[in-house]
């Protein structure tokens, strides 16, 4: 037993020894955070479905961004904020229904497929061809240090902004009429949550990519919410449960270099919703 506990221990510190793991474990960690965070209250107000539009924005931005020749991030977070607070404004009480959505969706979704055809048409010598790809299925173990830190920090004051907003957003969350009677700013709360899933689905853009950060942001709060009906207790959950997908995402990646890591992440992440349906149904 001590040798295998000796060898894990080892395999890890080879592991962190390398920059570009120090710098994805740092990202992730932060991203996994905000994920977890942010997507336990997605859950809890049924908006699951403005995060996979704020998904297609995520891409939309990044590749209109690039198509203009600016950061990337820019783009990303600048579209995806401003589409989330624009469906908020459309919506009822700064909760976007199910039309606002699917108008949004789609039509996000095709400017995104014009901006993907002028970068590449614009860009595709440049060097710069893998960059939609990246969008599409992240980047995690590409990222500088600086990038690393700038989406720790990012990661961060998300969490910070839903927790600070906590109470008042659980009250709405759980009876928009009722808080509303109360004085609760339900409309101003609504879209200052919409703005942070925003920061959320950009920031997870840069793990998983955009076709798959709806799945970081649902998939371990949903399981949270299945193992605790307890508020505080469910969204400290869903950001471990969040954190661990990231983290066990990074371990497969490295072992088998083979396996993506917005793969390997989803996979753990599905795996930990499937296992708390299953920890659920026992009697």
């Amino acid at each position: 037993m001590s040798g295998l506990l000796g060898a894990a221990g080892t395999g890890l510190t080879d592991m962190l020894a390398h920059p570009f793991m120090q710098h994805a474990f740092l990202a992730g960690t932060a991203i996994g955070l905000a994920a977890g965070v942010v997507g336990y209250f997605v859950v809890l107000r049924s908006q699951v479905f403005s995060g996979d539009a704020l998904s297609h924005a995520a891409f939309t931005g990044a590749l209109g961004a690039l198509a203009a020749g600016v950061d990337l991030r820019l783009g990303l977070f600048v579209v995806t904020i401003v589409v989330a607070l624009g469906m908020g404004v459309i919506g009822r009480r700064g909760r976007a229904d199910d039309v606002v959505i699917g108008v949004v969706f789609t039509w996000v979704l095709g400017l995104g497929v014009l901006f993907q055809t002028l970068f590449t048409t614009r860009h595709v010598s440049s060097g710069n061809g893998a960059a939609s790809v990246n969008v599409l299925f992240g980047s995690i173990l590409g990222l500088s240090a600086g990038e690393a830190r700038l989406a720790a920090l990012i990661g961060v004051a998300a969490c910070a902004a839903v927790l600070l907003a906590g109470r008042p957003l659980l009250f709405a969350s759980i009876d928009e009429a009722v808080a509303a009677a109360r004085g609760v700013p339900v409309r101003l709360l609504g879209l200052g949550f919409l703005a942070l899933v925003g920061v959320a689905a950009a920031e997870a853009t840069q793990a998983v990519g955009a076709l798959l950060l709806v799945g970081l942001v649902a998939a371990p709060a949903g399981a949270a919410q299945r193992l605790t009906d307890r508020p505080w207790r469910g969204l400290a959950l869903a950001a471990l449960l969040a954190v661990a997908a990231v983290w066990c995402g990074l371990v497969i990646t490295y072992l088998d270099g083979s396996v993506p890591p917005s793969f390997a992440i989803m996979a753990v992440a599905t795996a930990e919703y499937a296992g708390a349906i299953g920890w659920a149904a026992i009697p």
